[in-house]
This record gives structure tokens, C-alpha cells and sequence, in this order.
């Protein structure tokens, strides 16, 4: 039961950071491009590119924690 609630929490949370991540990143007038190996994507916001790194890591850390914690 406890591991079902740290995740729902965990997404709560990190739902919530990138809402307010949206939000906020209306105004952002400096937009650069991600190479990635075989392409380029879209200009994007360079905090939205920041932004969703750190909430791609807070779900991947909490995911990891929750399957190593015994």
C-alpha cells in the first residue's frame, strides 16, 4: 500500500510541476533545437527543455526508488 501511495504522490507532483512548467513558459522568447542522433525536433523554449529534463528525472528516481526499496 505504501508503494502505491508514493507513486501516486510522485505523479500528483510531477504533474503539477510541469502544469505550472506550461504555464509559465508562455512568455519565453528564446527557443533552441535538441539534436538528437538521427534528427533535430522543433524550436522549443530553452526552460521547457530544462524544465522537463528535472521532471523526467524526479519520475525516474522515485520509480527506481520504489522497486529497489525492500
Amino acid at each position: 500500500m505504501f508503494k502505491l501511495k508514493k507513486f501516486t504522490f510522485s505523479i500528483i507532483f510531477n504533474l503539477t510541476l510541469f502544469f505550472i512548467l506550461m504555464i509559465g513558459i508562455q512568455n519565453s522568447s528564446n527557443h533552441k533545437k535538441v539534436n538528437l542522433l538521427i534528427s533535430e525536433t522543433i524550436s522549443l523554449p530553452i526552460g521547457f527543455i530544462i524544465g522537463l529534463s528535472f521532471i523526467g528525472g524526479s519520475i525516474t528516481s522515485n520509480l527506481l526508488e520504489i522497486k529497489f526499496k525492500k
